[in-house]
């Protein structure tokens, strides 16, 4: 089966590698992607150890990590433990989380951990295959609703508000230039380069760039990111 409007990936297909603690799981997914054309499944592991020593040794380009792995210390969360550390060690490697329950905790945390986009696993199996062409290609998962929703849950306390200190200090937004500050909040209202730079009658690779410089700046290497660290910074701040 093969999808015309996938992004073009070259001649070289998609390195992927899966983490599920569920056999049946782990086959089903691997069997549908292994049936894609321009998609390679490259390894698998049913817990968090694997996962972290072979990852690195088959390079892929896409991990999609169960988030839930009932044997391992991390508990629930296990599988975004794995992403935070992946994505430490190879900032390259996109994450695409897979998960039985629509939480919204794991949400939060999946995207401070640098996930590129959270699926339930009641999703179709083309939705599935189209899910890591997106994260593949450079795009996150993460729609405008699902921002929102977790932007509201950051505005109402909680758990969320036991995130690491580190860039909780009110002063990390004084990093920004006043134009990156007007931008962020864009990034924040779920606007695309594209509108942000109608908004501000700039061009779009200036935005580009400007947006680049804004997650340097704060640390983080996700848009999504930036923005939801800039909601509880203004919420702290009020």
């Amino acid at each position: 089966m093969s999808d015309t409007s996938a992004p073009s990936t070259g001649s070289e297909p998609i390195r992927v590698f899966i983490l599920d603690d569920h056999e049946v799981v782990r086959r089903g997914v691997r069997d549908l992607l292994e049936a894609e054309e321009g998609i390679a499944v490259v390894g698998e592991a049913s817990d968090a150890r694997q996962a972290l020593a072979r990852v690195p040794a088959t390079r892929p380009q896409v991990a999609v990590l169960d988030v839930r792995l009932g044997d391992d210390a991390g508990g629930d969360h296990a599988g975004i433990e794995v992403c935070r550390e992946l994505r430490a060690r190879m900032p390259e490697l996109v994450c695409l989380m897979l998960t039985s329950f629509d939480d919204d905790e794991a949400l939060f945390d999946a995207i401070m951990a640098g996930a590129a986009g959270y699926v339930l696993k009641q999703i179709n199996g083309a939705d599935l295959v189209s899910a890591v062409r997106t994260v593949a290609s450079g795009t996150s998962m993460l729609d405008p609703r699902t921002t929102a929703r977790v932007m509201a849950r950051l505005r109402g306390g909680g758990p969320a508000d036991s995130r690491p200190a580190e860039p909780e200090q009110p002063s990390v937004l004084d990093r920004l230039s006043p134009r990156e500050r007007e931008i962020l909040d864009l990034i924040g209202e779920g606007l695309t380069n594209r509108e942000i730079a109608e908004r501000l009658y700039l061009a779009e690779k200036t935005v580009k760039n400007r947006i680049s410089a804004i997650l340097s700046k704060l640390g983080v290497g996700r848009r999504i990111q930036a923005a939801m660290m800039a909601g509880r910074l203004r919420e702290r701040s009020s």
